[in-house]
Formats: structure tokens, C-alpha cells, sequence
């Protein structure tokens, strides 16, 4: 029988039947928690949802353990090519190890990557969840159009550019990034010249960087703020079905 292929076209040797599963990115630990509860053999320490999860940790998304992660005899790894790095999968696979790397750019990507995961990687049946998803994004309506910067790290500020989970999630919403034409995906950009980019409104998600109202909207005195729930934002999972109301709901409660 011929292997799954992943997002990238890498076959994956995935046995017929799953049980253990090991997760390289937060979004997809509890894409496969709420999924199938049972398969979660390890998370890295900045998976926090589902909140009650009870696995080993394997440290980070960028450094994760591999000897740790081969010890815990996974039946497949999943992890995204935006959040990993080349080398520890390579790592990984050299050691005997089936890594399904997952590659999200879009909202309608999501749900295709993260289907295709959860039954060829994982071997479950496509959660209910996720047709609710669909159906809830299906459902939106742009609000006016805004211009809009979105800050994901400051010292040094970096933005939301090209070709983003993120930045497709706000264009669905009506939020146009000023810097989605930008050759990088997260430019470094200095903050005069995200004051002067023509943005009406900032868009500060609390994740990577904690934005608050005490820390980020006193970095741009001419626009208006929008402190945002990141998990909403960025995560691709479970939180789709609800992220298009909250989202909505926090973009139109400016400061």
C-alpha cells in the first residue's frame, strides 16, 4: 500500500492503525486532543490547549527534544513548516520516525491540511468540529473595509506580511493588511514607518507577543487599537468555529 503524502509531498510511513502521536505546534496538539482524545503521547511546553492535557513535554516548537521524542515511540509526528525547522525533521525521520508536516496559509487550506492530517495521518474520522468551522466562515460577512498593521513581536517590531494564515483570516473579516504585498512573510519593519504606512487601524494579537492595552496601542498615537486573542488569530483547530465572532466582536472594540 503506498504511503500518504503530507502538505509537502514527503510519503509518510504511517502504520494502519495510530495510537501514539506526537505534536510539534500548539494548534495541532489540540486539533488531535479534541479530535481523538486518546492519541496525544506528547505536546511541546507551549501547548496549552486543551487546557487539562496530561503528556510529556518535548520543550519548544524551534528546539524541540528529538532524542526525548524518539523515546516516546510515536506512531507519527505532526508539525507545520512555518513552525518547525527543516533540520529537526530531518533529525526525526533519519531516527525511524513518521513526521506529517502540515503547510496553512489560508482559512479554506486549513480545513483541507487538517482533515487530510486527522485521517491519513491519524487515522480518526474528520471530527464534527470541523464542518462547523467551515460552515461558521462560510457564514461571514466583511464589516467596512480597514487598513491595518499587524504587530506580532516589537524590539524589534515585526508585522504580519505575504502569504499568511493570519492575514487571510483578517481579509475575511475585512481587514486589509498594509503589508500583504511585502516580499517577506515577517518583515522587521521600524516603527516610524508602520506609523506612516496609511493604516487606519493596529491589530495587536496577545501571542507571540503579549500585547496589552498598557503595552503596544502608546506605540501608534494616530490609530486606533485593537487588542485581539491570538489563539483566534493564528491557531488553525478547534478555535475556528468560533474565531470569526470573537474576532469580530474584539476588532470592533477599539481603543
Amino acid at each position: 500500500m503506498t504511503d500518504p503524502r503530507d502538505d509537502t509531498g514527503a510519503p509518510v510511513p504511517v502504520p494502519e492503525r495510530v495510537r501514539r502521536v506526537v505534536s510539534l505546534v500548539p494548534s495541532l496538539t489540540e486539533t488531535v486532543a479534541v479530535s481523538a482524545p486518546g492519541l496525544p503521547a506528547g505536546a511541546t511546553d507551549w501547548c496549552t490547549h486543551p487546557e487539562d492535557l496530561d503528556v510529556p513535554r518535548i520543550r519548544g516548537t524551534k528546539n524541540p527534544d528529538v532524542e526525548q521524542i524518539v523515546a516516546l515511540r510515536p506512531d507519527v509526528v505532526v508539525g507545520n513548516t512555518e513552525e518547525n525547522r527543516p533540520a529537526d525533521v530531518e533529525a526525526l525521520r533519519a531516527a525511524g520516525v513518521a513526521v506529517w508536516m502540515t503547510e496553512i496559509r489560508t482559512v479554506q487550506g486549513a480545513f483541507a491540511s487538517l482533515r487530510r492530517m486527522l485521517t491519513e495521518a491519524c487515522r480518526v474520522e474528520a471530527p464534527g468540529w470541523l464542518d462547523e468551522a467551515e460552515a461558521a466562515w462560510a457564514a461571514v460577512t466583511p464589516g467596512p473595509p480597514r487598513r491595518a498593521v499587524v504587530p506580532v513581536w516589537r524590539r524589534p517590531w515585526m508585522v504580519v506580511g505575504s502569504g499568511t494564515f493570519t492575514g487571510d483570516v483578517l481579509g475575511r473579516l475585512g481587514v486589509v493588511n498594509v503589508y500583504a504585498d511585502h516580499a517577506e512573510r515577517y518583515p522587521r519593519i521600524p516603527l516610524d514607518e508602520l506609523n506612516a504606512a496609511g493604516a487606519d487601524l493596529v491589530v495587536l494579537p496577545d501571542e507571540p507577543y503579549r500585547f496589552t492595552a498598557a503595552d503596544g496601542p502608546e506605540a501608534f498615537p494616530g490609530l486606533a487599537a485593537a487588542l485581539v486573542n491570538g489563539r483566534y488569530l493564528t491557531w488553525y483547530g478547534p478555535s475556528l468555529a468560533e474565531a470569526p465572532a470573537v474576532l469580530a466582536r474584539q476588532l470592533a472594540e477599539v481603543i
